[in-house]
């Protein structure tokens, strides 16, 4: 399988919990896939020859995202939802054969 955007949406809303689904549209969850891409290249681990071992450090994640949605003021996604969001799409990740 290969990354695709609103696969990874679906993949996100159906698993988390269903209020925490309810509260955002698709854009507000494309807008975390995007900071945590903005992460991995800020981190290397978007470059060829990142080790495939390098496990994500979800704390550093979280911290991360935090900060961004802090500062983008059109953001409604709150960081203690963003949490639950960025484990779904790091399962989604690794369900992909990449």
């Amino acid at each position: 399988m290969e990354f695709d955007e609103s696969e990874a949406i679906k993949y996100i809303r159906a698993n988390i919990d269903a209020d925490i689904a309810a509260k955002y549209d698709d854009d507000e969850i494309l807008n975390l896939i995007d900071i945590v891409f903005d992460y991995y290249e800020a981190n290397g681990l978007l470059e060829i020859d990142a080790d495939d071992d390098d496990d994500v450090d979800i704390a550093d994640l979280t911290d991360y995202a935090a900060r961004m949605l802090r500062k983008d003021k059109a953001a409604k996604l709150t960081p203690a939802d963003a949490e639950p969001m960025m484990r779904a799409y790091l399962d989604y990740e690794s369900s992909l054969d990449l």
